[in-house]
C-alpha cells in the first residue's frame, strides 16, 4: 500500500492512509488475528459473514425493486445541540 506525501504534509498522508486500511480490511484482520482462532470457530464466523452479506444484498435488491421502503436518511441540523457531536439528528 503507498500514499504519496505532498508539502511534507505527513498527518493528511496518515489519514489517507489509514482510510485506505479501513477499506481493505486491515484493521479487522489485525484485530481477529490477535489470538489463535479455532478452525471450527473460523468456520462458523465465516458463514455468519456470508449469511449477513447475502442478507444486505437482498435487502437491497428488495429496496432497489420497490417491495420494501429504503430506510430513512438522518437530517443533520446546525444549532446549539449537543448531541450527536454538536449536531441535532432528526430521522425523515
Amino acid at each position: 500500500m503507498q500514499v504519496l506525501v505532498r508539502d511534507n504534509n505527513v498527518d493528511q498522508a496518515l489519514r489517507v492512509l489509514k482510510k485506505k486500511m479501513q477499506r481493505e480490511g486491515i484493521f479487522r484482520e489485525m484485530k481477529r488475528r490477535r489470538f489463535f482462532e479455532k478452525p471450527s470457530e473460523r468456520s462458523t464466523r465465516e458463514k455468519a459473514e456470508a449469511v449477513r452479506r447475502a442478507r444486505k444484498l437482498a435487502r437491497k435488491q428488495a429496496i432497489r425493486e420497490g417491495l420494501i421502503a429504503a430506510p430513512k436518511k438522518a437530517v443533520y441540523q446546525s444549532g446549539n445541540a449537543s448531541t450527536a457531536g454538536g449536531r441535532a439528528v432528526t430521522r425523515v
